[in-house]
């Protein structure tokens, strides 16, 4: 019987590919809840890994032949596919961000569901704003960003080091404070209703003192949250499709930081 002899070094190469790639998928959004098997998690990393082994490997500037070489390599590719796929999550983060801000000043801030995204608990305009996120990422066709800036790591960033300089950290805490940018621009349009909609009954508390707002305010800022948030968005969904394409353009950029 003919036996296949495959060298260590190609094995060592897959295995920094299949970690790189596993990374990612458990960390970018949609991936990362527990809803989803395992085993779909780790049968979808050994496909990727497959498919982009050939190109990898005819690009190979080295081989890690010690043990001590591998394991740094296998941290560096944990670090490189942790910060891809947290890169993409910060931007869903700050559109649920928006939906809770939302969520609380409409009144549902003691409404709480599960969320089966992030397997936490959120607000019901939470989750209808993440929905609305996913869909319009899919779309758009923003997977296939994630699948480019999959390839695009193996071109730009060794398999063998990671370079954590001050670029790159500086871009990570300013990918972090977008969170608050993107959440409010989210929210601005229904946070502005509602915060109009309370100075009016603030005033008419004023004037009128025999009326219980208490009682007329919470299903009329409902009411207002519901209408706002479906008459904007259509500029929701422009909002979300130009920032995935800049979210494109910045998971490049900070490929080539590394």
């Amino acid at each position: 019987m003919a036996s296949i002899s495959v060298p260590i070094y190609q094995i060592q190469l897959f295995a920094l590919i299949l970690v790189r790639v596993g990374a990612i998928i458990v960390t970018i959004p949609f991936f990362d809840s527990r809803n989803i098997p395992m085993v779909f998690k780790i049968g979808l990393s050994l496909a990727v890994g497959i498919l982009l082994f050939p190109l990898v490997a005819a690009d190979d500037p080295g081989r890690c032949g010690t043990a001590l070489p591998f394991c740094m390599a296998i941290i560096s590719n944990i670090g490189v596919g942790v910060i891809i796929g947290l890169s993409v999550k910060v931007f869903f983060a700050g559109v649920q961000l928006a939906g809770q801000l939302v969520g609380f000043q409409m009144g549902f801030s003691i409404a709480n569901v599960m969320d089966t995204l992030t397997s936490s608990q959120a607000s019901i305009i939470a989750q209808v704003y993440n929905f609305i996120a996913v869909l319009i990422f899919f779309v758009v066709n923003g997977h296939h960003w994630f699948l480019r800036a999959i390839v695009q790591s193996f071109r730009s960033v060794s398999l063998y080091g990671i370079n954590f300089g001050g670029p790159l950290r500086e871009e990570m805490m300013r990918l972090s404070s977008d969170i608050f940018v993107i959440a409010i621009k989210v929210g601005a349009p229904v946070m502005v209703a509602l915060l109009v909609t309370s100075v009016a009954f603030g005033l008419l508390a004023r004037t009128v003192p025999q009326m219980n707002i208490f009682i007329v305010a919470f299903p009329l800022k409902i009411v207002v949250g519901i209408l706002v948030l479906g008459i904007s968005l259509p500029v929701f969904a422009s909002f979300l499709r130009e920032e995935f394409s800049v979210l494109g353009r910045e998971l490049v950029v900070l490929l080539r930081m590394m």
